[in-house]
């Protein structure tokens, strides 16, 4: 026959072993508590560089896309009209597209591009796309570096 375990011995046993278990979940714990504090660490430094590179002002560039705007804007939409003023007679070509309709569901709808020749001064829906499309970049990128 078999004695059984005394007590003490039992209670020996059970508390080495729930101590042990006790400590890696307590270790468990604290590797995890450093690892979120490295990553708080890592985030404040990343904020750091990226809050410096927010910071970054180049005024050369901003004069840059300035004159671009400005210059794009005189010779595609005010140069033409100036040219029209001063000599009436240039020809000036516009380009415009048409939808070619199919016939019913055999074939597709086509676009073809029709040229004509106007003389004087001629204000086209490129023109005014155009212009509209630039000032938007422009007043897009200033509220933009506002905010």
């Amino acid at each position: 026959m078999i004695a059984p375990f005394p007590t003490e011995l039992v209670t020996l046993l059970g508390s080495s072993l729930f101590g042990g278990v006790m400590k890696l979940i307590a270790t468990s714990q604290e590797n995890k508590r450093q690892e979120r504090l490295l990553s708080i660490q890592a985030m404040n430094e990343k904020f750091k560089h990226v809050e410096a590179a927010r910071q970054f002002s180049n005024t050369g560039f901003q004069w840059t896309r300035r004159a671009i705007a400005l210059i794009a804007v005189f010779f595609i939409v005010a140069f033409p009209k100036i040219v029209a003023v001063w000599m009436p007679g240039t020809p000036v070509h516009v380009a415009f597209t048409q939808i070619s309709e199919g016939f019913l569901f055999f074939t597709s709808d086509t676009e073809e591009t029709q040229w004509i020749t106007l003389n004087g001064l001629v204000m086209t829906p490129l023109d005014t796309h155009l212009l509209s499309a630039i000032i938007g970049l422009y007043f897009g990128g200033s509220l933009a570096n506002r905010t």
